[in-house]
């Protein structure tokens, strides 16, 4: 992979990740599309992927620091008593949350790893996820509970829904957006759940995946190499990926509020034109 190559990578991935539309899909299928010869089932280009999402989770952090800051001084009682009680309430409901796709991708790593290489699985699920993002917007209910009324059977529902984007095409933020509004928040509730659930998902798969890239090859073993180098260069496209995804979560959270009716729907009819006419082009070339 050249700079020019990750960099292009970084951008998607940015523009991607909070978007409805599965970022991990478009790093699966866009070098397939475009003939790049890059190999995907590399020991190196998960930990690359993951340094991309490491650049998404400081934009998160940057972009709801507020919601942070409030749940750490909270959460060490150096707050007002009902601050104290609110903000260890959403950390629970935060830990409730990410404990699914915790279980889930420890138990199935291997069988979702083998999925990271494979561009017509990662177009096939980008399909479903346009489907089950009109699936989401056709049985929410319209209650408009306020995001302070979840439970934790609430946030349990909203991780397990989490648990389907661990397959490559299936938006992460598009399956718990769905889970919230079938559990009767709003879009601008429900993705704002959503992207503070992401921040220690991401975190943990980097603390994971970062420190393969710092090992360089070993001579006699080919299939565990990782080039020199290819920290640096993660480590710029996470940048770049960083910068897009802020931008994003801001263009994001303005969008929900403005268009709660219907936001869902055009980001499922990119997903089914974008999934399908990839499929079409992949069993063609193949």
């Amino acid at each position: 992979m050249d700079t020019l190559q990750a960099i292009i990578i970084a951008i998607v991935q940015g523009a991607t990740e909070l978007f409805p539309v599965s970022s991990l899909g478009h790093a699966v299928v866009l070098p397939a599309l475009l003939h790049w010869n890059i190999d995907q089932h590399a020991p190196a280009f998960l930990p690359f992927l993951v340094m991309l999402h490491l650049g998404t989770a400081t934009a998160l952090l940057a972009y709801f620091w507020r919601d942070w800051w409030a749940l750490a001084v909270g959460t060490v009682g150096l707050a007002d008593a009902h601050l104290v009680a609110e903000a260890r309430r959403v950390l629970r409901l935060i830990i409730i949350a990410t404990i699914p796709a915790v279980i889930i991708g420890f138990v199935l790593e291997h069988f979702f790893r083998s999925l990271f290489g494979a561009p017509a699985v990662a177009a096939t699920f980008l399909i479903v996820n346009g489907a089950l993002l009109l699936f989401g917007e056709r049985l929410r209910t319209h209650t408009h509970r306020p995001l302070s009324s979840l439970t934790a059977l609430d946030a349990l529902i909203i991780g397990c829904w989490q648990c389907t984007a661990l397959i490559p095409g299936i938006s992460r933020s598009g399956a718990t957006i769905v889970g919230g509004l079938l559990r009767g928040i709003d879009h601008e509730a429900a993705a704002h759940f959503s992207f503070l659930i992401a921040t220690p998902i991401i975190l943990g798969a980097t603390v994971l995946e970062v420190p393969k890239l710092l090992h360089t090859s070993i001579p006699t073993d080919v299939t565990t190499s990782i080039p020199p180098g290819t920290f640096g260069l993660a480590a710029l496209a996470a940048v770049v990926a960083g910068a897009t995804a802020l931008a994003s979560t801001a263009f994001l959270m303005r969008y929900f509020r403005a268009h709660d009716s219907w936001a869902l729907n055009p980001f499922a009819y990119y997903c089914l034109v974008i999934g399908a006419g990839s499929l079409g082009l992949l069993l063609l070339v193949h």
